[in-house]
């Protein structure tokens, strides 16, 4: 190909991409603008955790109803290690930086502890995207704790400020373990995903409202399935 030909210079996603792949690239952009955000505001970077939950979903409804491209669920799984993995990881270091009040610089064991288990976390959330993208991406069931489930809980609970640095630590160590299990999760229902969707748009347009009801509501729904899903959750498979 000749330096000056003009069909070499065409960037090759013109054409080939749909609507749910650009909120798909959306997506893993706001991952990493949450996790610039995490070593500042942890709260701004719970919103955008959650915008991307969001946004999640509905590249799912919209690649359902107008169909997807080849490359969507390469792409999906791509975004979603920086939303729900890159970004809640820093999300969790970012609270405990804060609460403590110390630096990088200045290393103690607590905080190693607090950047390694979110780091075997983010580990966690590409080993099972992996084989989520390359044995279940089509099924209505999913095995191991889904890595939007954790990382929205993560970030409810600091909207509703419910839990200390030690225990978001501790609960980065925990869904470490759950997302390689086998533990089979169903998809919520469409219904169910709007119910979700609002709660977690409210939490992102007023999470201080009302005593902090709507990051108390999401954090509370997320555990409900987090714990209750796999047993009592049921759709047609």
């Amino acid at each position: 190909m000749a330096l000056g030909d003009s069909a070499g210079m065409r960037p090759r996603l013109i054409g080939r991409l749909g609507l749910a792949d650009l909120i798909t690239v959306v997506n893993g952009m706001l991952g990493f603008a949450a996790g610039v955000a995490a070593t500042v505001d942890p709260g701004l970077a719970a919103r955008m955790i959650l915008l991307a939950s969001m946004g999640d979903g509905l590249d799912g409804v919209i690649a359902r109803h107008y169909g997807a491209t080849p490359v969507g669920k390469y792409l999906d799984s791509l975004a979603d290690v920086a939303a729900f993995g890159v970004a809640p990881g820093l999300l969790v270091v970012g609270v405990a930086r804060t609460q403590w009040g110390v630096s990088l610089a200045a290393l103690t064991p607590r905080l190693a502890i607090a950047v390694a288990l979110p780091a075997t976390f983010l580990g966690a959330v590409v080993i099972r995207l992996g084989f989520y993208t390359a044995e279940q991406s089509d099924d209505p069931l999913t095995l191991g704790v889904p890595s939007t489930l954790a990382a929205t809980i993560l970030a409810a609970a600091v909207l509703a400020k419910a839990g200390t640095p030690e225990l978001f630590v501790a609960a980065a160590g925990i869904f470490t373990i759950l997302m390689v299990t086998q533990i089979p999760y169903p998809d919520l229902l469409a219904r169910d995903t709007l119910i979700m969707g609002t709660v977690q748009g409210l939490t992102v347009i007023i999470p201080t409202a009302l005593g902090r009801a709507f990051p108390y509501a999401l954090l509370t729904l997320g555990l409900a399935y987090l714990v209750l899903g796999p047993k009592f959750y049921w759709r047609e498979v």
